[in-house]
């Protein structure tokens, strides 16, 4: 190290992972601003064991090719509207292999965990408390997506909410807006924080 700089230790950073649209561009988020080379980044899916399996194919993510950066982040809309690729391997993946290869490709000097855990009988934001505790994370990346109509105004019942307000880690609430106008940002200290792509 040059100036006898100390080297920043590697970091633990988990991206709530679902076949969304919204966890999509957390991750987009974190590859591009919350890892650097050496950490860890870690895509926890939690499953509702009762909730409603659909068999249709926008639930997978169509396999990405190797040959582009760019590729990792076509994803993030193609998938969701179920639209198929041609890519070299040909076939549809798991949206969590199509996560994990999305972050292979944009930080290859960075490891990729998958993690699959169910609810058992609990709130999903007390489970993903659990796995960062579990895992000793430094950063949680959420997402918002559930709305409700309450008192005539939209309101979230959001999982990032209660993880901003709860967890012993950093924990950021991310909002994509528009393709390339940047990133809405939750944390505990900055509210609807605006980040430039």
């Amino acid at each position: 190290m040059e100036g006898g700089a100390t080297p920043t230790p590697p970091r633990k950073v988990m991206v709530v992972a679902d076949p969304t649209r919204e966890s999509a561009a957390a991750l987009q988020y974190a590859l591009s601003h919350g890892v650097v080379e050496h950490d860890t980044l870690i895509l926890l899916h939690v499953e509702n064991p009762n909730a409603w399996k659909n068999p249709f194919s926008f639930f997978k993510w169509p396999m990405p090719s190797t040959s582009t950066t760019a590729s990792a982040f076509s994803l993030s809309s193609s998938f969701t509207e179920g639209g198929s690729s041609s890519g070299s391997c040909g076939g549809d993946m798991d949206f969590l292999e199509a996560m994990r290869h999305a972050s292979e490709i944009s930080q290859p000097k960075v490891h990729v965990q998958v993690e699959k855990v169910e609810m058992e009988g609990k709130e999903k934001a007390a489970v993903i408390l659990h796995y960062s505790t579990l895992h000793s994370v430094d950063i949680i990346v959420g997402f918002r997506l559930n709305w409700q109509r309450k008192n005539g105004s939209l309101r979230g019942l959001d999982t990032a909410e209660y993880l901003i307000e709860n967890s012993k880690c950093t924990c950021v609430a991310v909002q994509k807006k528009g393709q390339n106008a940047g990133f809405l940002l939750n944390t505990k200290t900055h509210k609807n924080f605006w980040l430039l792509a």
